[in-house]
């Protein structure tokens, strides 16, 4: 991979993996919709530098599409339903706790994905971030109470998965991404709905209302 290209992918997991421990340092989800777009954009950076590299349109065209749904479309949808909700109930770990473990995981993440990064190609380096980039999402959703923290960490792992997917197998079709790219909003909208049915049933989104009920 030439020069270029190599601080391209750098850049790109770079700035996916600071928005990530970015949106565990800052618990509310007042800025989660911006640290999205960020995290987006970067994801849609990576994957037009390994298409101008491998000098496929496809994965140009890919790229244009990961910039409008992750960086556009899907930080629209968190941040609509953030500006209709009250103020967030506070998360299960201090920020200062969140932060080791977020250092913990990180490490992990670079662990694991050593066999795949050895038995993959140029630009596979960066493959850690995304594994980084799941666990990290998966913690978000099981520390935090709030019903919106539970879409942010979804996105999250989905950043993270596709990541993993562009780097590891050299990129992903365009329809198989328009595919996937379709369940995710998809998924996005219908959880936006039901943060919003919590919202306005509840007058919260703290889901332990929700654990509330099933022990009546």
């Amino acid at each position: 991979m030439t020069g270029w290209a190599a601080q391209g992918v750098a850049l790109g997991a770079g700035s996916l993996l600071l928005t990530a421990v970015l949106l565990v340092w800052r618990a509310g989800t007042r800025n989660a919709a911006l640290l999205l777009g960020v995290q987006g954009a970067s994801l849609a950076l990576l994957v037009l530098t390994l298409g101008v590299h491998h000098h496929d349109a496809e994965l140009v065209g890919v790229a244009l599409l990961v910039l409008a749904v992750k960086a556009a479309l899907v930080p629209w949808a968190v941040g609509t339903t953030a500006s209709h909700v009250g103020t967030p109930p506070p998360a299960r770990l201090s920020p200062a706790v969140a932060l080791v473990a977020t250092t913990l995981l990180t490490t992990l993440g670079f662990w694991v994905s050593r066999p795949v990064v050895s038995a993959s190609g140029p630009g596979a380096g960066a493959v850690p971030v995304g594994f980084a980039l799941v666990l990290i999402g998966f913690m978000v959703m099981l520390t935090r109470r709030d019903a919106l923290a539970q879409l942010v960490g979804f996105v999250v792992v989905d950043n993270g998965i596709a990541t993993v997917a562009f780097l590891a197998a050299g990129g992903v079709p365009l329809v198989v991404e328009l595919g996937v790219s379709v369940d995710v909003v998809l998924v996005v909208l219908i959880l936006r709905v039901l943060v919003r049915r919590i919202e306005h049933v509840f007058g919260s989104t703290d889901l332990a209302l929700l654990e509330e009920l099933s022990d009546r």
